[in-house]
């Protein structure tokens, strides 16, 4: 029963401490408005900046995913470095961990026709593994198979945006266009990506490689495609194509200068792979051979690069937290300016108050209980700018995605603002709490 007793008595002072604190921040209300509207605008800009961030982020790495996952991109940069389309074609056999592979050809502003309209796109040459590579999904009519890339046969693939503008969002498979001159027959329509989404595929027109080739006049192949089934696959087959095509290119064995003994070169690993060019010092040039190519290695160029698309998401995926982390650190400083308004509030009440401190505490209140309800006064405040805060910041995201923004509310900014608005107003608020509970009822009554 004793027990009883006490817990009976503290939850009673506890309850008469709340009442007390809530009737000490109603009493001014302006005052407390000015505090409350310090703590809101803190959260609101924590909550709204992180959001543009968040936003941001997920934009970018949702277009990085778009090209495809577990994605192998091996690309030349040098005019003398090319492949041959049958090389791509045995990626499959020669490599592990890949499981499908294309040639790329690209041809830029290519006239095409369709009925009396008549414009410049660009076109995408590949084979018939593209649907698995980009993990792009047909979603009218089919992709071109073997056969048409072997054929060259004049079949196209309309990216969404090029096939809803043919028939008014009817699907124009079995009609023909006529792209650069030849008519091709319309076998399928790919699925939509999205604005900025693959590389802009919506607006492109995907046919086989082959007859890009015969398009562009050009028998030489510049990029490969290759896919991967999991992303420790992609790693493992990142360290197998640095091998083969540091050989291909040249650098296979490097030249000692001192020794003039051939060694193996080193194979780099990670997101991308660049064929590393050191020139070999020569104590006399020799002269140069007319007609004889020129040697990509001589600038310290970079004539083939390995990408994986993996890993350019996770960069750009950290790169962007990192945005997103300091504009929340940066939103974060108006939280703790708040917080010292707090506590310059805090201590004026604590000024303004001492008369009602000092009947208090003649009337038996004991030092906790006024350092409870000066510490809940700071609660209050911080509570209701918090919420006034997470109101005001998701009202200021939406309209920053109503113009076309990316920008989304994160449950992480809600948490950090209001981590971050509670600390600092409980902290802020145990100074004047403790200056008033030290307060003697001599000393406060004397101030009466």
């Amino acid at each position: 029963m004793q027990d009883r007793g006490k817990i009976s008595s503290i939850l009673v002072r506890l309850k008469f401490s709340a009442v007390m604190a809530f009737d000490g921040i109603t009493s001014n209300l302006l005052r407390t408005f000015l505090t409350v509207l310090g703590i809101s605008i803190g959260v609101a800009a924590v909550i709204s900046l992180m959001g543009i961030g968040e936003g941001a982020r997920r934009s970018i790495v949702s277009q990085f995913e778009s090209l495809g996952e577990n994605v192998i991109v091996i690309k030349s940069n040098a005019e003398n470095v090319v492949f041959e389309a049958d090389e791509a074609e045995d990626l499959p056999k020669r490599v592990t961990g890949i499981d499908y592979a294309t040639p790329v050809v690209f041809t830029k502003d290519t006239p095409v026709r369709w009925r009396r309209d008549e414009s410049e796109m660009n076109i995408v040459g590949v084979n018939q593994n593209y649907p698995e590579i980009k993990d792009h999904k047909v979603v009218s009519g089919n992709f071109f198979t073997s056969l048409h890339v072997k054929q060259r046969a004049p079949v196209a693939v309309l990216g969404y945006n090029v096939a809803q503008s043919l028939l008014n969002g009817r699907s124009p498979v079995g009609q023909t266009v006529k792209i650069d001159g030849i008519n091709y027959r319309i076998v399928g329509v790919l699925a939509e990506k999205g604005d900025g989404k693959g590389d802009g595929i919506d607006d492109k027109i995907v046919i086989p490689y082959t007859s890009a080739m015969k398009i562009s006049e050009t028998k030489e192949i510049l990029e490969i495609w290759a896919k991967s089934p999991s992303a420790d696959d992609a790693e493992l087959a990142m360290v197998q194509l640095g091998r083969i095509y540091k050989r291909k290119v040249g650098v296979g064995k490097n030249i000692t200068p001192e020794t003039g003994q051939e060694g193996e070169a080193p194979v780099e690993g990670g997101g991308e792979i660049a064929v590393p060019v050191e020139p070999v010092p020569e104590p006399v040039p020799e002269p140069e051979v007319p007609g004889e190519d020129k040697n990509v290695f001589e600038k310290g160029e970079e004539p083939l690069t390995i990408t994986s698309l993996n890993n350019l998401v996770k960069e750009a995926d950290q790169a962007n937290r990192v945005m997103t982390v300091l504009l929340g650190g940066i939103a974060a400083v108006s939280l703790l300016v708040g917080g010292i308004g707090i506590m310059n509030i805090m201590l004026v009440a604590v000024t303004e108050r001492t008369s009602e401190i000092g009947v208090r505490r003649a009337l038996g209140a004991k030092q906790e209980d006024l350092l409870i309800q000066f510490l809940l006064e700071a609660v209050y405040v911080s509570i209701i700018g918090c919420v006034t805060g997470i109101v005001i910041g998701a009202w200021a995201v939406s309209l920053v995605a109503s113009y076309g923004l990316s920008a989304v509310v994160s449950f992480d900014s809600i948490k950090i603002a209001v981590f971050v608005a509670l600390t600092s107003g409980l902290l802020f608020g145990v100074y004047p709490a403790i200056n008033a509970s030290n307060l003697p009822p001599v000393e406060a009554l004397k101030r009466q």
